[in-house]
């Protein structure tokens, strides 16, 4: 099975392009509810992209951020952020929950200290399958710090997208607090976590 999530527009009408041609499994996708960010208003026909391949969007060294589907916004966002803190960050964006980018994940486990997967799902989603792979592939015996981002297992009332996040704890000032309380900075998190 391949399950995959886009991080914008562009992104899904590759992952449309992908699943045409797939034939020889199920595919599934994730997307979010209200629309996706668009970078480009033009409309094109989507690329197929190469399935179980994440992609680094931003390099850094003290902290990476794995984003899966809309999150990777977010977490885009919580790199602004941070680097205004002269943090650097790396932000990854996951693409597929299965088939995981291993590649992907030993990278960023090597080059970095904290990894935090951010996804706009519940516990024992995106993340946990990345805790799966990095525990038994021994990752986890070694420096890595890794915390995931997930959905509260609580009710969330009805609301606007951005407030429904801002809640769950899923905004950029989120994932900046959580990764400057990784970095030992907890009064700078805090600070996030009151704006």
């Amino acid at each position: 099975m391949v399950v995959m999530a886009p991080s914008d527009e562009v992104e899904l009408m590759h992952m449309v392009a992908t699943a045409t041609r797939i034939n020889d499994r199920p595919v599934c996708f994730r997307y979010p509810r209200g629309a996706l960010v668009s970078k480009d208003h033009t409309i094109h026909d989507g690329i197929p992209i190469k399935v179980g391949k994440g992609r680094i969007l931003v390099e850094g060294k003290d902290v990476a951020l794995l984003g899966y589907g809309s999150m990777v916004q977010n977490c885009l966002k919580a790199h602004s952020l941070l680097a205004k803190l002269g943090i650097e960050v790396t932000v990854a964006d996951a693409r597929f929950c299965k088939p995981l980018d291993i590649k992907l994940l030993r990278q960023l486990c090597k080059h970095h200290s904290f990894l935090i997967t951010v996804e706009e799902g519940s516990i024992g989603g995106f993340g946990s399958h990345v805790a799966q792979f990095i525990a038994l592939d021994g990752l986890l015996d070694g420096r890595i710090k890794w915390r995931p981002i997930v959905l509260p297992d609580s009710y969330i009332e009805h609301a606007s997208p951005n407030e429904q996040l801002d809640q769950a704890g899923l905004t950029g000032h989120h994932i900046a607090a959580t990764a400057l309380s990784l970095l030992g900075r907890t009064r700078e998190a805090l600070l996030f976590m009151c704006s």
